[in-house]
């Protein structure tokens, strides 16, 4: 495979191991610029490892995301949908969801402000709720360019 051994530096001070399977669906995240489904991953990998199971892409996608190596997001399409997370560390970006066509646009032009913003709503939900936040996630829904000029 190429790249083989390419992630085993981030699996350093973990008490799992890289296998062929974490590998191939680590590298085929990493090639996508889109939200994968779990089905939409295991249909990929599936050609390169036809004996792969789709309990072991669910397993793998679970370990892969409490590890940090991958982001969940549930949009709200009744689907979970994962994401590589970049070495340069976590490129911290928002989402725009077409509630029309599903499409979902990255952005990352006013994360800043919104992150200011976050943290103060953050600090204030600490000391109301005695919450530690871990994370978040801004989404908004609308329609796409294409789905607007239809309606």
């Amino acid at each position: 495979m190429p790249g083989r051994h390419r992630w085993r530096h981030r699996f350093d001070g973990h008490v799992t191991r890289l296998t062929a399977p974490r590998e191939a669906i680590l590298e085929f995240l990493n090639r996508s610029s889109k939200h994968m489904s779990a089905k939409e991953i295991f249909a990929s990998i599936t050609r390169q490892y036809p004996g792969i199971g789709m309990t072991t892409v669910y397993r793998t996608l679970d370990l892969l995301t409490r590890m940090g190596l991958i982001h969940k997001f549930s949009f709200g399409d009744g689907q979970t949908r994962y994401e590589f997370i970049p070495e340069e560390k976590k490129r911290h970006h928002h989402h725009l969801i077409c509630t029309e066509c599903g499409k979902i646009i990255d952005y990352s032009e006013f994360v800043e402000e919104e992150l200011d913003l976050v943290r103060k709503i953050e600090t204030k939900l600490t000391r109301k709720y005695d919450f530690k936040v871990l994370d978040h996630n801004i989404e908004f829904l609308g329609l796409c360019h294409g789905c607007k000029k239809t309606t």
